[in-house]
This record gives C-alpha cells, structure tokens and sequence, in this order.
C-alpha cells in the first residue's frame, strides 16, 4: 500500500533548533504533514499541499471547537510562520497516546476492546455537543475545490453536491472497478437530498486511531489532526465514517465496521439506514484523493465498500 504520509528531515530539525528551540524531536507524521515537539508544551506541524490562505480560517475553526467544554483537549493554533513557501503552525501539545500509531495496523482481535468503545462513544458524544460556526462551513474538505457548504442551507444537500462534484474528477477510473456506479450516485445523491433537516454540529471527518488519544485508563484525553474532511454536518455523519474508518485494513475490518455501525446506530441513535448512507457518500467523495489511477489502498477500501453495500434510500 501506498504511504502518503509527510516525512520528517533534518532540515526542519535543524530549522526550529534555529529559532530557538533546544531540542525538536520528531513526534508524528500523516497525510497532511509532519509534527515536531519544541518542549515547553509547544510542538510544530509542518503541513503538506496546504495552501496558507487557509491558515486564518483553520485558526478560528480551532478556536470555536476549543472554547467548548469538551472531556478532552483539541488542537488551538498559537503562531505560524511560511518558512521555504510551507506553512507552519505552532499548537500547543496534546496529551496522551494514539490508541495506534498506524490507522493500518489494528488489533488482530475479532471484538474490539470494551475500552475502546466507550472511548469512541465518549468522543462522538462530545463532538455533537459542539455546534457547526460559519467557520466551519467556511472549509472546504480536501480534494474538492470550494468550500462544502457554499450556496448550500443543508448539510446533506452540501453533501450530494459534493459527491457530484467528486465522481466527475475520476469517476470513470472508479466505474472499472465498482458495477452500476452510475446508478450508485444517482441513488445516494437521491437519498442524501430526501434526509429530514438534522442537527448541525461540528464535524472531525477523520477519527483513526492515531488521531484520538487516552491516558493510562483509555479515557480519551486529546483529539487532534482536524481538516481532512472537517466541516460542519450531521452527527450521524461523524459515526458513520468513524465506524467505517476505525479500522480500515485490519483482519477483522469488516466486522469492526458492521459492528461499530451497529453499536452507533443503538447508543446514539441513528438510523442504520442513514450511517449507511453517509459511508457510500465517504467512499464517492474520497475515493481519488491519494491518486487519479486507483493504485492505492485507500481507493480499493472505497471501492470494495461501494461494491459491498447498497445505499438505502430514505424516501
């Protein structure tokens, strides 16, 4: 499987130690950029393929999320810098430790753990306590060109045009791999515009294991790395792609993800239905993000879901 994660350098070790840190440390690197801890509580991410415009926007997204009262801390941007045309931010350092370091490498357990349930519906829980600000609808998720939300009042209505938009970059490289994709859009856009007005909160988009840290006791402590498909939306959104990318790659991900949308759909109360829905619309508008040709994993994950599932319609 492809690796798209930024790597750390020397280079930028050597650049924080000019600015005046003792001793930078690599600390984590993902999809969006490579993370270094300062000390004194301060680490810096050196963020990949995003553009700075969007620093100022990110910043206030992370400020509505951390004026709220959470269980847990989430990530406040305190300076930035474009050093060598890459932007930079300075945050204050999360607490705690990723359940994983690899979203591909879980427990070979068929039943996930008790702890790391409660962990999850203890995070979902709290999220939808957040309300969506025009911030967050501001964002526009990666992959696409314009902010989700724009000429859009819904979430789901923002959603299927996303995923008409989405299926138009490379849709004919996912069609040779997924039987009546045409007729598969056509039906989740259907059944996203048919969804009844929901609450709308914030939304991570991303919650894999590296991105949720615990304590000792698996409480959660931190949750970090907002942006990839961080908006405002649908609660119900937020438990479906958890569900489906918790574990993705793993012996058992199936059945974590049935099981996980079956214990979602109970705990919180959503309609199955629906967390099925929304995982087709993840897989439509994520499905090319790695590469336009489909020689990536995440691509096959995206295909084998649209090719395993029908999206149920809400009519």
């Amino acid at each position: 499987m492809v690796d798209h994660r930024q790597r750390h350098t020397d280079d930028w070790l050597a650049h924080f130690t000019r600015r005046g840190h003792r001793a930078p440390r690599p600390l984590a690197a993902g999809v969006e950029g490579a993370v270094y801890r300062l000390g004194e509580g301060l680490v810096a991410k050196v963020w990949s393929g995003r553009p700075p415009a969007d620093l100022e926007l990110s910043r206030r997204v992370h400020a509505d999320i951390a004026r709220h009262p959470l269980p847990f801390a989430t990530p406040e941007i305190l300076d930035s810098e474009v050093h060598d045309g890459v932007l930079v931010t300075y945050e204050r350092e999360l607490t705690g430790s990723p359940f994983r370091a690899e979203p591909a490498t879980t427990s070979a357990e068929r039943d996930l753990p008790a702890a790391e349930t409660a962990a999850l519906l203890t995070v979902l829980r709290a999220l939808a306590t957040v309300p969506g600000t025009e911030a967050m609808r501001g964002l526009t998720v990666q992959g696409d060109d314009r902010p989700l939300w724009r000429d859009r009042t819904r979430f789901p209505d923002a959603l299927a045009a996303l995923v008409r938009r989405a299926t138009r970059r490379h849709g004919d490289v996912l069609a040779a791999h997924v039987p009546g994709l045409a007729e598969t859009v056509r039906r989740v856009v259907d059944s996203l515009t048919a969804l009844p007005d929901s609450p709308v909160t914030a939304i991570h988009g991303d919650l894999v294991p590296p991105n949720l840290h615990v304590d000792d006791t698996g409480r959660p402590t931190a949750v970090l790395d907002f942006g990839f498909f961080t908006t405002a939306g649908d609660p119900a959104f937020e438990a479906a792609v958890t569900a489906a990318v918790w574990d993705m790659h793993g012996p058992h991900a199936r059945h974590h993800t049935a099981t996980l949308t079956r214990l979602f759909a109970r705990e919180l109360g959503h309609r199955p239905e629906t967390l099925a829905l929304y995982q087709a619309a993840y897989a439509l508008t994520t499905y090319d993000l790695f590469s336009s040709d489909g020689d990536d994993g995440h691509f096959h994950w995206c295909a084998a879901l649209l090719g395993g599932q029908r999206a149920t319609s809400t009519r």
